[in-house]
């Protein structure tokens, strides 16, 4: 089974990075709320924007997805 993680991913590169909610979102392209949403798994970011959070994380899109190898 597998678990999207973008909430902590974000979360953690915003705080290493000294970077607000709403730059984020500026650098993202969506509003602060929306960055929060994400944070607190109240929603996912759309698939579009996945890309772009993943260039700014330094990462692939795939690292946002945590498969349970044993499955």
């Amino acid at each position: 089974m597998s678990k999207i993680t973008v909430s902590s991913k974000i979360r953690e590169w915003r705080k290493l990075n000294n970077v607000s909610q709403e730059r984020f979102g500026d650098l993202v392209g969506v509003s602060p709320q929306a960055v929060s949403k994400w944070e607190t798994d109240k929603s996912y970011p759309d698939i579009t924007v996945l890309p772009k959070i993943a260039e700014l994380l330094g990462c692939s899109v795939s690292d946002f997805f945590d498969s349970d190898k044993g499955d």
